[in-house]
């Protein structure tokens, strides 16, 4: 056994070098931090100036995602003018030295960030915002802009040269702002896949009625004018949000199943061409409830305006609006745009067909239902009603273009899709896929790629050649 002194000798030894290992490594790790440490971090960039949209591309912004508005509004019916203060509520996306918010044409007198004043130029239809300190990445944010002035529609080919947005009634105005025109009243991102939810403040002369989307949380008198506040708990595209001014007759009640609804007509249309708006509205919803899935939203309704330079309705959330050529069909349809539109948004604006295709399959789906037509009669009618060489045949329904984006083959091409994949699938996996498709992105954004893919896992089948045939190869496809 060697002595002990030796054994205390060679254990001191080892223990010496051990430690200087660890004392060098340590070493290294602590220079490694600091240097990564003293590494500079990426210097805060301005937001990108729309969502990259190809057929708006300055729509909605980028660098932040929006979670809700509260807009506080009041408008003199006299003048015309609109004075607004909008309360952004947001989260940064990336570290943010700048961001925009899309408004045209109004006049902005301030803008503050989390309470802190920032500064703002005016950039087209930009409103691009610098805040007095960089927003963080993962970090909520408000901004509030205060604005005013006269708010117009605009116009243009998307809808044939109507106006649309901004649009001035004999009495007041109504909003309907599909695709492009939420920006004419108020600041924000406008683009579906930047949905949010709403808290809508509407001042008006107390001898009006304003409605808006969502449901009345109160009512308030100041003298001359009223103050009613609309709340929109669900996400909702700004396209959708509206602002509906003047002279109304009301009527709530709740559906037979149980859904609130409002309604909103204006005593001064003639007629509404027989249409039991009231009835038909609850008919319709708890159908489409047993049919599609629960109801999205808190309320359903109508807002039924005499706006006699349109003559289009729009599927306003929980409320859709209509003008004066109002049908059965018509009811029919916003009303499906409910489920497929509204709580299943478009993730970009050429897929389109995903909720004009769906409502105007649905008013096929209702005539089923009431016995007059099935969805089968009603698609050879229509397909039959278009001759072999008509344009309609020509257009890529996935990819209409933006001046072509409500033409007829969106609409009715897109129905007819529908049709022949319920024939090709069976109903018992195409209600399925339907009702599964609303549930899988409700509250959110999809695209046609989805869709497909949705439908294939479904049914247990290939279908990109159904969906490649009936949307997207010009010509009329042949009946099997």
């Amino acid at each position: 056994m060697p002595a002990p002194g030796v054994i205390t000798r060679v254990t001191r030894s080892r223990r010496t070098r051990t430690a200087s290992r660890h004392l060098t490594s340590l070493a290294v790790a602590v220079v490694t931090t600091c240097l990564i440490s003293a590494a500079p971090a990426s210097a805060p960039t301005p937001g990108a100036p729309g969502v990259g949209d190809p057929y708006f591309p300055g729509l909605g912004n980028g660098g932040y995602d929006v979670a809700h508005y509260g807009l506080d509004i009041s408008f003199n019916p006299s003048s015309g003018r609109l004075d607004g203060r909008a309360t952004v509520t947001a989260r940064a996306e990336q570290d943010l030295s700048a961001f925009d918010l899309d408004l045209q044409q109004l006049d902005v007198t301030s803008v503050t960030v989390s309470d802190h004043r920032a500064g703002f130029t005016r950039n087209g239809d930009e409103l691009v915002v610098t805040p007095a300190q960089p927003l963080r990445a993962g970090h909520d944010f408000t901004v509030a802009v205060v604005y005013g002035g006269v708010p117009q529609p605009r116009t243009g080919p998307i809808l044939s040269g109507s106006d649309y947005g901004w649009l001035r009634t004999s009495d007041g105005v109504l909003v309907a702002g599909e695709p492009d025109s939420a920006s004419t009243w108020f600041p924000g991102s406008d683009h579906p896949s930047d949905k949010a939810t709403f808290d809508l403040r509407i001042t008006a002369p107390k001898a009006l009625t304003a409605v808006s989307n969502g449901r009345l949380v109160s009512t308030t008198r100041h003298g001359a004018t009223t103050t009613t506040h609309w709340r929109e708990s669900k996400p909702m595209a700004t396209y959708l949000a509206t602002a509906a001014i003047g002279n109304f007759d009301v009527r709530t009640g709740r559906t037979p199943g149980g859904i609130p609804e409002y309604v909103a007509i204006d005593p001064s249309l003639p007629n509404t061409n027989g249409v039991d708006v009231y009835g038909l509205t609850a008919a319709v919803t708890d159908y489409w409830t047993s049919l599609f899935g629960p109801y999205p939203f808190e309320e359903t309704g109508a807002i039924v305006d005499n706006v006699p330079q349109v003559s289009f309705s729009l599927e306003l959330q929980t409320k859709p609006a209509y003008s004066h050529e109002l049908y059965d069909t018509t009811v029919v349809h916003e009303l499906a745009h409910q489920w497929f539109g509204d709580a299943v948004s478009v993730k970009q604006w050429k897929d389109i067909w995903l909720n004009e295709g769906f409502a105007t399959y649905a008013t096929w789906l209702w005539a089923e239902h009431q016995g007059t037509a099935s969805a089968h009669e009603s698609f050879l009618a229509d397909y039959n009603s278009r001759p072999a060489d008509a344009a309609f045949w020509q257009t890529k329904v996935t990819d209409p273009q933006r001046d072509t984006l409500f033409s007829s083959p969106v609409y009715h091409r897109g129905a007819m899709t529908l049709q022949v994949l319920r024939e090709r699938i069976g109903d018992h996996a195409f209600f399925a896929l339907l009702r599964t498709w609303y549930l899988t992105h409700r509250y959110g954004n999809a695209n046609t790629a989805q869709f497909v893919s949705l439908a294939e896992k479904i049914s247990g089948q290939r279908l990109d050649d159904l969906f490649s045939t009936w949307l997207d190869t010009p010509g009329r496809p042949q009946l099997g």
